[in-house]
């Protein structure tokens, strides 16, 4: 089911631009282009609504914010929903510093971004519930677990109600949910976790998914770059020889994603729909 929208974005080529952090932008633009798009990394205010008005999508990450960068993401914001844009939110380290949830607040409100993807404390921090950010990583109290999943998907379908935002929370187990859906997926392993950026490279990938896919299909868009991701680090770690670690395992996870397919997808994917 969620295959065809690898090959969908292959179709569409989509143009992505990406304000993100400067620790992983290299990694950011490799994955799009492996998904099939294109990416354009821009974040200077003389420019942004220029970029932004010749892409598909937009990537707004705060990774590594600053206040130049802040006002750029918000004329690059503005002028995506104007057009009617995709615009992704990543609200790295909210919860983390004041400054931090402070922008991600503000970008939610005044964007209304169709997508927010984090970790599970920078959404909790974000809806005002004092997520335990361990910097920008999310704390273990915060992990969703089966313990705490009926939980964690009522607590994103609430939000995602609030916000009108497909919301995505990645971690051990990833969630992806609008307000009356939530795919429940398992791809992936702990080892990514070892790996600075993977969840920068997801939202990238995720907003050249939702994309290239119809409104109505969002969701599933979504769920199907999370699976994605999940399945290519299976992969990779599959083909690491016993000396390499996690510089080559970084390499191989674009690689994977390269050579996605639908049916590989179909194939490797694990999740559940509730």
């Amino acid at each position: 089911m969620l295959g065809k929208y690898v090959d969908l974005t292959r179709e569409k080529q989509p143009l992505i631009h990406n304000i993100t952090n400067y620790v992983t932008v290299n990694d950011v633009a490799n994955i799009i282009l492996a998904c099939g798009a294109s990416p354009i990394m821009a974040d200077e205010v003389d420019e942004v609504k220029a970029i932004t008005a010749i892409c598909n999508g937009l990537n707004i990450n705060i990774g590594t914010l600053n206040h130049r960068t802040i006002e750029s993401m918000m004329i690059a914001g503005n002028e995506a929903r104007r057009l009617n844009h995709v615009v992704l939110l990543d609200p790295v380290g909210a919860g983390a510093s004041s400054l931090r949830t402070r922008t991600a607040k503000h970008i939610l409100e005044e964007i209304e971004p169709d997508v927010v993807r984090g970790n599970i404390s920078e959404i909790k921090a974000l809806a005002n519930q004092s997520g335990k950010a361990r910097g920008v990583d999310a704390d273990v109290g915060d992990a969703v677990s089966a313990s705490n999943l009926d939980q964690s998907i009522a607590f994103l379908k609430a939000f995602s109600a609030e916000t009108g935002s497909i919301v995505v929370a990645t971690g051990a187990i990833d969630l992806v949910c609008s307000a009356d859906e939530a795919f429940v997926i398992y791809n992936g392993r702990a080892e990514m976790s070892r790996i600075t950026g993977t969840g920068c490279q997801l939202s990238g990938m995720m907003t050249a998914f939702v994309s290239a896919a119809p409104k109505a299909e969002r969701l599933y868009a979504a769920a199907a770059a999370v699976c994605t991701m999940g399945a290519a680090g299976e992969i990779a770690y599959a083909h690491l020889a016993p000396y390499e670690g996690n510089a080559t395992y970084c390499r191989r996870i674009i690689d994977a994603v390269d050579h996605m397919d639908s049916k590989t997808l179909d194939q490797e994917a694990k999740y559940e729909r509730q």
